[in-house]
């Protein structure tokens, strides 16, 4: 059965100049060839792609026409597949809107529209007010994506903040609603949205430096310039992330200054914005906290004390360091607490057990605890509050791989459940045609991995059945099992869908995350391959069926794995991958290295942790030997993941392997990490993704 035309057919693939560069760390010389590809203006770049180097945009061209050659005959079955799932999305979608006092927010989709509108309603009912249309704002751009609106506490202004280039350099804005247009003030630079002081008269937000990190809290009064804006907070030590939030009860703009393992807040009265930020508790490296306050006390989510799964305390609102910390929902080992917010009479919290997760209540009047359960085997949760303080009622989403997601009201006081919406799946969704399972693979170590499966009935588990197999395991992020209408075009065409909660994620609590970082990071690896070989054991798949697919760090997973076993998959889709591990934790330029060295060791200072990145890192242990076909797609203007890593990656398994397979690589000129922008454009990048995969299981139509 013909997959991809045999290389004689085809043009010779795009082989980049090499220019050896040395560098010597620890005593260890490396030599890379590509690091030309590495744009020295790529902070320009960022902002105007017609500063990029003519040399590296010919060969980025290159390799764009080279995969649009490979991948030329399947034009019809990505057509099929786009319009497949475009027909499982309703296109006049919206969401339920949320009371905020005299009001009810949300956002609705038009027929056809790729971004959403943003609107309210009066809170008994009535017409529909659009306050910004994105739709509207995107027009005549060739990426449009918004980093949040949010109204004034008086219903009478908007701040929203858009990125038009796909770099994550937020404009940001302020609309009068009562006129509908916006003000003259744009404060260029931001890292998303503004938070509004309490009087309504201005918005916090965070500017990006030149290497696009947010070192930097403002307070922008209305009507006043950008050069007039009040300096709040300067953070000076770049290995810190920085955001700005508010408490649920509205009394305090929470500064949350962070890396991936130690955090500190500061504090601001909401109604005075001149007041001088009041620190919580002083960083501690290795101790993580967030707050809300309710009633005159903080309710403060910690791992401080040895609490590696996360408890919850309690302190006064002008406490000042730990020592007036009282537990008051403590921890529990292989109880994770994830989330928390507090209103008036009530703490509500987000937690994972054996990898599920639950919503818990407290009554703060009596202590008096109770839990919102769900009985599938594998589904995910999400718990989205609500504007007020001063209610029983909240809202959260559930969903499983065969349920479409579900929006539910819950009184916390009566328990009463009231479900406001289900996803409508306009082509027709039956779960009864599908199986959900969650499985074990057996770890080298003799841990077990959790896998989620998602198949058809009529799939046969003889080891004949595709499978696409999905893993991230990095930062802790847990992969949820959740309903995902695309997948279900791979699904009905006799694929096994399975997702691998690798340890680098917390799906088993703090320890699965600890276990798979730093030091530790090759479990990550081990797990997933792991994961693999069960599915194949257990008559799910074979090995030459398996298509692997990770994104961003799952990317630096798909690297890994392609190195460590690559006769254990059929193919490779990397998207936005974080190749280049070692030269880019080397460099304390970019956007993210600084604040990323907790997660993954820093090289600069340590030979250890030179060593250990260095074992792993997939472009520099690249090597002579056979690799699957790797489908890689990148963004010109990604900040995070760089477009040189996967160009570098590329160009070096062009060179080393010893094998006929196609490797492509297709990188967005228009956009950045996210892809493309607008719930329809993005169809057609999962489309080509999974054409590729299709093509390489035989289905061509």
């Amino acid at each position: 059965m013909k997959r991809f035309a045999h290389p004689a057919e085809l043009p010779k693939p795009p082989l980049p100049e090499q220019r050896p560069l040395s560098d010597t760390r620890h005593g260890r010389e490396r030599r890379d060839s590509y690091a030309w590809l590495r744009a020295d203006n790529w902070q320009e770049v960022f902002k105007d792609t017609g500063l990029l180097d003519p040399a590296i945009r010919a060969h980025l061209e290159a390799e764009n026409d080279y995969q649009k050659v490979v991948m030329s005959g399947t034009e019809t079955l990505r057509e099929t597949l786009v319009k497949e799932m475009r027909g499982r999305i309703k296109e006049d979608d919206s969401s339920v809107p949320a009371p905020d006092g005299p009001f009810a927010y949300g956002i609705a989709y038009e027929t056809g529209a790729e971004h959403p509108r943003f609107i309210r309603v009066a809170r008994g009912g009535g017409a529909e007010e659009v306050l910004l249309d994105a739709q509207v704002e995107a027009a005549d751009r060739p990426y449009f994506s918004l980093g949040g609106a949010s109204h004034s506490g008086d219903h009478r202004w908007l701040a929203y903040a858009y990125d038009d280039k796909g770099s994550e350099f937020y404009t940001l804005r302020v609309r009068d609603l009562q006129s509908g247009e916006d003000l003259a003030d744009v404060i260029e630079d931001t890292g998303g949205g503004g938070i509004w002081s309490a009087r309504s008269n201005g918005v916090f937000y965070t500017r990006l430096d030149s290497n696009h990190r947010p070192s930097r809290v403002f307070f922008h009064r209305l009507g006043d310039g950008p050069a007039e804006d009040a300096l709040i907070y300067e953070e000076t030590d770049p290995g810190f992330f920085m955001g700005v939030g508010k408490t649920q009860s509205g009394e305090f703009v929470v500064i949350d200054i962070h890396d991936h393992e130690t955090s500190e807040c500061w504090l601001i009265p909401a109604a005075n914005p001149a007041a001088e930020p009041r620190l919580l508790a002083e960083r501690e490296t290795g101790v993580e906290y967030d707050v809300d306050e309710g009633g005159g006390r903080l309710y403060i989510r910690t791992n401080a004390d040895g609490a590696h799964d996360y408890k919850i305390v309690v302190a006064p609102v002008d406490a000042v360091g730990r020592g007036e910390w009282t537990d008051y929902v403590p921890h529990e080992d292989g109880r994770l607490v994830l989330d928390h917010f507090v209103l008036k009479n009530h703490l509500i919290w987000l937690e994972r057990r054996e990898g599920l997760p639950r919503i818990v209540v407290k009554r703060l009047s009596d202590g008096a605890e109770h839990a919102v359960d769900f009985a599938e085997e594998a589904y995910s949760l999400g718990l989205s509050g609500t504007y007020e303080f001063d209610t029983t009622a909240i809202r959260f989403s559930y969903s499983s791989p065969t349920t479409p997601s579900q929006t539910y009201e819950y009184d916390v006081e009566t328990r009463e459940r009231t479900l406001l919406k289900t996803q409508e799946v306009p082509s027709g969704h039956d779960p009864e045609r599908y199986v959900t399972r969650r499985i074990f693979a057996p770890a080298k170590d003799g841990e077990s991995v959790p896998v989620t499966l998602l198949y058809s009935k009529a799939t046969p588990l003889d080891g004949s059945a595709p499978c696409l197999l999905y893993g991230y395991g990095s930062y802790g992020i847990t992969i949820p099992a959740s309903f995902s209408t695309n997948i279900l075009s791979l699904v009905d065409r006799g694929f096994v869908y399975a997702i691998a909660h690798i340890r680098g994620g917390k799906d088993k609590g703090f320890r699965w995350y600890d276990a798979g970082r730093r030091r530790n990071k090759a479990n990550t690896f081990t797990d997933f391959i792991a994961a693999a070989d069960h599915l194949v054991s257990e008559g799910f798949t074979s090995h030459d069926r398996i298509i692997a697919e990770g994104g961003s760090a799952g990317g630096m997973l798909m690297g890994a794995v392609a190195n460590m076993a690559p006769e254990k998959f059929g193919g490779i889709v990397a998207i936005v991958p974080f190749v280049d591990v070692l030269n880019t934790m080397l460099d304390d330029t970019l956007p993210l290295t600084p604040p990323e060295w907790p997660e993954w060791g820093n090289p600069v200072l340590s030979g250890e942790d030179y060593e250990v990145i260095a074992s792993y890192s997939p472009y520099d242990n690249v090597k002579a030997q056979a690799y699957p076909p790797i489908l890689v797609l990148a963004g010109l203007t990604d900040p995070r993941v760089t477009y040189w890593e996967p160009a570098k990656w590329v160009a070096r398994l062009r060179e080393l392997k010893t094998d006929d397979n196609p490797v492509l690589l297709r990188t967005n000129m228009d956009s950045g990490h996210a892809g493309a922008s607008g719930r329809f454009s993005k169809l057609e990048e999962v489309a080509y993704v999974y054409a590729f995969a299709l093509r390489l299981m035989g289905v061509t139509e």
